[in-house]
């Protein structure tokens, strides 16, 4: 029944502040942007090389997330990348703190964690090649 992930829904608190995160930082490439004057929203299309995409979005007075990734709900979203330290090296640059890489002690995957300007914790999982 399900094919695949097509898009993850953020709510961003600063949208200036995201969008440079998420297209200038991690790359991510624009398809659509709109202000929904109505709403006093923006919301902004990115893709990702795969095909998958994010709906980043801006709502006045919005609910703060849950402070910790252990709460109810998403916990975190993941990106895979091809190598691990050279995204790691480059969000340090970028003055993006980002936790020690790790080793899934199950699939043997190397991983890390970062967050994105609002806290949401974001997840490097480095592809295995063979």
């Amino acid at each position: 029944m399900l094919k695949g992930t097509h898009h993850v829904a953020i709510i961003c608190s600063n949208y200036t502040v995201s969008k440079h995160f998420y297209t200038q930082i991690l790359g991510l490439a624009v398809l659509d942007e709109n202000y929904r004057e109505a709403r006093d929203s923006h919301k902004l299309d990115l893709a990702l090389p795969d095909g998958t995409q994010i709906e980043l979005f801006s709502f006045p007075n919005a609910p703060l997330r849950p402070d910790t990734p252990e709460a109810q709900g998403l916990r975190h979203l993941a990106f895979t990348v091809e190598n691990i330290a050279h995204s790691v090296a480059w969000l340090t640059n970028q003055s993006i703190d980002v936790e020690p890489i790790r080793v899934d002690e199950y699939t043997g995957k190397r991983y890390t964690f970062f967050k994105d300007p609002d806290g949401l914790p974001l997840e490097l999982c480095e592809e295995l090649s063979f």
